[in-house]
């Protein structure tokens, strides 16, 4: 009879694992990858109002690498501000570190940012770069007015979307 009951626990247990499935990650991306930017952020944060971002696939750096996702927000107060975040999710941590030094070469001489991600720079055209884990992504900001300003703001986005990660 104990056997049967010793038995009976581990079928349930077997059945409700199976049925319950896996939890689902904290940090799971969301399918919709301009979600780790919501608008709302963005114009908080800019100080002027955007519209939602035109979403368009982002094309591969390299052969055998994976398309990303091109987040374009034009701003709706008039000026000619446009906010472009582009994101792309590697297959590995390794895969995305490899791809983030071999795309820092097309952006020389970068200058490095701490304290945001993995890794981060911001390139001479004042864009920043930022990678943490296998995810990358850039923000840049047109037009650049302050150079310093607009750099903070950039920054102050990205630890939005690496809050979201």
């Amino acid at each position: 009879m104990l056997e049967f009951r010793r038995l009976l626990v581990i079928a349930a247990l077997v059945f409700g694992i199976a049925f319950v499935g896996q939890p689902t990650r904290a940090n799971a991306l969301p399918a919709d990858l301009c979600a780790l930017l919501p608008t709302a952020s963005v114009s908080r944060t800019l100080g002027q109002t955007f519209d939602n971002p035109a979403e368009s696939v982002a094309p591969r750096p390299f052969a055998n690498t994976n398309t990303g996702t091109d987040c374009n927000y034009p701003s709706k107060s008039g000026a000619e501000s446009k906010l472009w975040f582009r994101v792309y999710v590697d297959p590995s941590p390794a895969a995305a570190t490899d791809l983030f030094a071999k795309l820092r070469v097309f952006y020389s001489p970068p200058t490095a940012v701490s304290k945001l991600g993995d890794e981060a720079y911001l390139d001479p055209q004042h864009a920043l770069h930022v990678r943490k884990g296998r995810v990358r992504f850039y923000l840049n900001l047109s037009p650049v007015g302050d150079a310093t300003a607009t750099e903070k703001q950039l920054e102050a986005l990205a630890g939005k979307v690496l809050g979201a990660l």
